[in-house]
């Protein structure tokens, strides 16, 4: 007797899964833009270094520097600061080693007494600040070190001008970070002396001071 085939039971159906909810989008970080004041800031600094651009874009560079950039530039890497940076003796002493300000400084990078001993620099017997090479060593130990605690070149070289602790100072005051932060707070004459150095490294390297 064959048996009477059994009833196929339906095949089980598995059960639809429910669509896993999709991973949360990080919320982009926002970018927060500088304010009026320093974009207007940013607008002088670019415009005062146009200014120096076209002042100094037919003079040439002064004919004691041809001699002396070899050494100075040599010193500046050794001591681990872009050699570009040599050009800021055009704007101290137009590449003087013996020049001398009324206010006591001396030399290519204009080195006030206790500034240079800090640095190494003998006054006496002899001055060591009329030696280029020691002069530039110096400068360079002082602009890498500035650069160190600032940050940045303009920062650096504001700080080479005014002084290091008013550049603190203001920063501190106004919790900016940058040169075009604190740009209106300083002296005039700094104002002026940075976008002068940017022209200069410009106008004689083809280099960008804020890239360097």
């Amino acid at each position: 007797m064959i048996p009477h085939p059994s009833t196929p039971e339906p095949p089980l159906i598995p059960h639809p899964k429910e669509p896993e909810p999709a991973p949360a989008k990080k919320p982009t970080p926002s970018v927060q833009k500088p304010g009026p004041a320093v974009e207007q800031a940013r607008n002088r600094y670019v415009e005062s270094k146009q200014v120096w651009l076209r002042k100094l874009a037919n003079r040439p560079a002064p004919a004691r520097a041809a001699a002396l950039l070899p050494d100075l530039k040599r010193v500046f890497r050794a001591e681990g600061v872009p050699p570009e940076l040599v050009w800021q003796a055009e704007a101290e002493s137009t590449f003087n080693p013996a020049a001398r300000s009324p206010v006591g400084a001396a030399g290519l990078y204009q080195f006030m007494p206790a500034t240079a001993q800090q640095f190494g620099l003998r006054l006496s017997p002899v001055d060591e600040r009329l030696d280029a090479v020691k002069n530039a060593r110096a400068a360079a130990q002082y602009l890498r070190m500035l650069h160190r605690r600032f940050g940045n070149w303009p920062l650096a070289f504001a700080a080479y001008n005014c002084g290091e602790g008013r550049v603190s100072k203001t920063l501190r005051s106004t919790g900016g970070k940058t040169f075009d932060d604190i740009h209106d707070k300083l002296p005039a004459e700094t104002r002026m002396y940075v976008p002068k150095i940017a022209a200069l490294v410009q106008l004689r390297e083809n280099a960008d001071l804020e890239r360097l």
